[in-house]
């Protein structure tokens, strides 16, 4: 059996919070609840997870559907940030991290749709001594 959008399980539960919306916004407003799609500005919300161990901090993202070479990683200390494009899906996403890394520090895989990007702990603000 071929999947297609009619067989989406959330279509239905979409369609009740629009008309609840709509109930609520009266005859003026008009919400419409976009689900995603590809080709938009902003791309896919990726499903992340971060995972910090006392050295290091590691972010495992789902991204399916792109090329490794498409993928484009920047991170300046505190954010992470994950844009990548592929034929049918677009995915831009942001993603401050819960410790400073040090972002130069980062190594990051692509295998089977799984970004797996790793970063050493920044370290810890240095004392000062006086004289």
């Amino acid at each position: 059996m071929r999947r297609d959008d009619r067989d989406d399980p959330f279509d239905e539960f979409f369609r009740e919070l629009e008309r609840m919306m709509n109930d609520v916004m009266g005859p003026d407003g008009d919400v419409h609840i976009e689900q995603g799609g590809s080709g938009g500005t902003g791309g896919i919300d990726m499903h992340l997870d971060v995972h910090e161990a006392d050295d290091e901090l590691r972010v495992v993202a789902d991204a399916p559907g792109v090329e490794k070479d498409d993928i484009d990683l920047k991170c300046d200390g505190k954010v992470l940030t994950i844009r990548a494009a592929g034929t049918h899906r677009d995915y831009d996403d942001q993603l401050t991290l819960p410790a400073r890394v040090d972002e130069h520090s980062a190594s990051a895989t692509y295998n089977n749709g799984i970004l797996e990007v790793t970063f050493d702990r920044a370290e810890d603000a240095s004392d000062i001594s006086l004289e």
